[in-house]
């Protein structure tokens, strides 16, 4: 953004002012309210000498004035501003508007005039304000904002008595989401010499850490320790809950958390609480509870702030792992230290409790909760409404969740969510629906709590419940979709019964609720699982005319059904069908095909199909590549096999079991023992343990070749192991191998 000289109007005069008021010990809103009345005269903004008013020295500014008496509107308004302190003054009007009567410079100077006013006043909201106002309609006008910070701070003043500008800049582009601007701030300042405030430094990295930009947190934080200003406690903190959150993707870094927290004991800066209790909170996660308490005890003995915030989170690990009896010790220690536990410690506490079926130390709790004049939160009674339920509780349930609406208790969709779930699970449906009518008149829920319902009634098996409460959505809220629908049609399917799930499909179209590309899966799955392959041809026109096109999930799952029911013809015509239709098969398609193929000994022909699908740019997995070597391993050609083999450890895809054991049973077939040995110790090195399936291959192998003796050490190993060997086949050869030595 360029700055011409006609930008430098008044600033001069406003600090010199400011300057002589120093001199003579005003307060800053007396001189101004008094000295500013000398700016409402004419002079103040035409080329006369400034040396004609008496108060300030001589000096000389070049200024073109034209530009300012052209658009004179504005400055009589900051004249008031400058003589008031007056914010609803400097309110009358906004950047935006300013720029589109006055023009872009005009206002640039004109606010520029009323920031440095309000911050020699110290009057930092009124400063932030128009800041942001700059630059907001600066960003959206989409105008370089680089050039904004040296126009602000210019260099003909005394820049340090203006260095609030500089922090509350910085603090307007960190809070509005502009951080890459407010580090270059942060770096034009250094450059002009000028130093940030700490606040604004840590405000700035606190912004950077929510952006997910641990590059500028990293390296400013760097900045600050070498360069200044120096970091406080709150910027250590802030670093140390960067990497203990663990958000947006990243892990918990512990060993930089703690590598911190050292640094900062050995800075003389002493820890907060809010220090120790984020770094006890990622001990939690990333440690144990156990490592936390330790830790804690740690602190007490050297005397370090401590609180409940400190133990919640080691409370809240230990219910986590179900050890609720550790987390009793750790409050009573608590208490006994003389560190009072809060609302959320005993909310913790009873819902851990509460989850394992103790409900009688849950509802204790909460006793003890209301005489250390502690009032239980919503939270904490739907966690004791929970365990109530879990055990068929219901009336005790009601009864606390009646005397809580009397007690002035707002619900939300949770504790009903809870109910309604109790009442539907103990098969009283009359009043799981009063509820839910109850439900819908007081609150607003949402077709997501209604999902959770139906989904969950499917999961259960209560599909006429889940139906029920389908009816219900529709009667009272119309919030019924495609996707509550698909919960209870995939839940037919699982339970194997089609035809429920086919009538639901009707029910759906005459509700006006369209089956989805999803629901036409879920049927095509069940109806190749139970054969019916002709059944589903019948719904891709079914389809077309829901303006569903058939995609390559649909081919897919019908390729598998027809590879699962040995029809070979028409896997292949479909598969050809897919290219041709501008559906190109992916690994999951093209692995089935390839298996068939294999399975047919048409091996080369797969082979030629693996080739074709890599010039494509399919990248083959494991699967893909074990399907190829167990091919070429059942055809007696190894040299391929183990091509492939290589090939697929060098791009980085992992052999497994299964890869092994199709190479082992390959060489077996060739009287290779030597080359079968050195792949299970092959196996055995890269971490894999071989399952019964190798071992089977591997006696089975040995009988071929005589090697009866060591078959029985294979058997021995196995029954002596960790293995499960309940495998009929290896039984199988396990009696034959035991009855041939009794013979013997």
């Amino acid at each position: 953004m360029g700055i011409c000289p006609c930008s430098k109007i008044c600033l001069s005069e406003l600090f010199l002012l400011h300057n002589q008021v120093n001199c003579h010990l005003f307060s800053r809103r007396a001189c101004y309210s008094s000295l500013s009345v000398l700016l409402v005269e004419d002079h103040v903004f035409d080329e006369s000498p400034v040396a004609q008013i008496k108060l300030l020295p001589e000096i000389n500014v070049r200024r073109n004035c034209s530009i300012v008496r052209r658009k004179g509107k504005l400055f009589p308004l900051v004249v008031r501003v400058l003589k008031s302190l007056n914010w609803r003054v400097a309110r009358q009007i906004r950047f935006s508007t300013a720029v589109k009567r006055y023009g872009h410079l005009n206002s640039l100077c004109a606010f520029r005039i009323m920031v440095h006013v309000f911050a020699l006043a110290e009057m930092r909201m009124e400063v932030y304000s128009l800041l942001k106002d700059i630059v907001c309609h600066t960003r959206k006008a989409e105008q370089d904002l680089s050039g904004l910070f040296p126009f602000l701070m210019d260099s003909n003043y005394d820049v340090e008595k203006s260095s609030i500008v500089l922090d509350l800049l910085i603090k307007v582009f960190s809070g509005n989401s502009m951080v890459e601007n407010a580090v270059e701030v942060f770096i034009q300042a250094k450059k002009m010499g000028i130093m940030p405030d700490i606040s604004s430094c840590n405000f700035l990295l606190k912004c950077l850490g929510e952006a997910n930009r641990e590059d500028f947190v990293r390296c400013l934080f760097e900045d600050l320790k070498t360069s200044g200003p120096n970091p406080t406690v709150y910027t250590y903190t802030i670093m140390m809950n960067f990497f203990c959150q663990g958000l947006n993707g990243r892990d918990v870094n512990i060993k930089e958390a703690t590598f911190l927290l050292e640094e900062l004991m050995r800075s003389g800066e002493r820890p907060t609480v809010v220090t120790y209790s984020i770094y006890i909170r990622a001990l939690c996660k990333v440690v144990s509870g156990q490592s936390a308490l330790d830790f804690i005890q740690d602190l007490r003995l050297k005397n370090q702030p401590l609180n409940a915030y400190c133990y919640n989170p080691v409370l809240h690990k230990f219910c986590q792992e179900g050890k609720t009896e550790e987390a009793m010790k750790v409050l009573q220690e608590m208490m006994g230290y003389g560190i009072l536990p809060d609302a959320y410690s005993y909310s913790i506490l009873v819902d851990g409790f509460c989850k394992r079926g103790e409900n009688d130390k849950g509802l204790n709790l909460i006793e003890e909760m209301e005489l250390c004049q502690l009032k239980p939160s919503l939270v904490t009674y739907s966690s004791l409404i929970y365990g109530l339920c879990k055990r068929g509780l219901m009336d005790l349930s009601l009864d606390i969740f009646r005397k809580l609406q009397k007690l002035g208790y707002k619900y939300d969709l949770v504790v009903y969510d809870i109910l309604i779930r109790g009442f539907f699970s103990h098969d009283d449906m009359e009043y799981a629906k009063k509820l839910l009518d109850e439900m819908v008149n007081d609150l607003c829920p949402d077709a997501f709590n209604f999902n959770a319902m139906v989904r969950w009634l499917c999961k259960m098996g209560h599909f006429d419940k889940a139906i029920g409460l389908l009816n219900l959505m529709l009667k009272h809220c119309g919030l019924a979709d495609t996707m509550t629908c698909n919960f209870i049609v995939d839940g037919y399917c699982r339970e194997g019964n089609l035809e429920e799930a086919l009538k639901l499909m009707i029910y759906m179209k005459d509700h006006g609720i369209m089956p989805n590309s999803y629901t036409f899966n879920i049927i095509m799955k069940r109806l190749c699982e139970e054969g019916r392959l002709e059944k589903v041809w019948e719904l891709f026109p079914a389809m077309l005319k829901l303006n569903i096109l058939p995609g390559l999930v649909h081919y897919s799952t019908l390729i598998d059904g027809f590879a699962k029911h040995s029809n070979m013809k028409k896997a292949l015509m479909l598969y050809e069908r897919m290219e041709r239709l501008g559906v190109p098969p992916d690994t999951v398609a093209s692995t089935i095909i390839i298996n068939m193929l294999c399975q047919r000994n048409e091996t080369y022909r797969a082979y030629k199909l693996f080739k074709e699908l890599i010039v494509k740019g399919t990248n083959p997995d494991k699967i893909l590549y074990t399907s190829m070597i167990a091919g070429f391993s059942r055809t007696g050609d190894m040299k391929k096999a183990c091509a492939l083999f290589n090939k697929m450890s060098n791009e980085g895809c992992s052999p497994t079991v299964v890869t092994y054991t199709c190479l082992i049973d390959g060489f077996f077939k060739l009287r290779r023992l030597d080359l079968a040995s050195f792949l299970v110790d092959d196996m055995k090195r890269n971490n894999l343990t071989p399952d019964v399936i190798v071992y089977t291959v591997l006696i089975v192998g040995l009988l071929r070749l005589g090697k009866i003796e060591k078959a029985r050490e294979l058997v021995d190993e196995v029954r002596a192991g960790d293995i499960i060997s309940e495998d009929a086949t290896f039984q199988m050869l396990a009696s034959s191998i035991v009855n041939q030595k009794l013979e013997s």
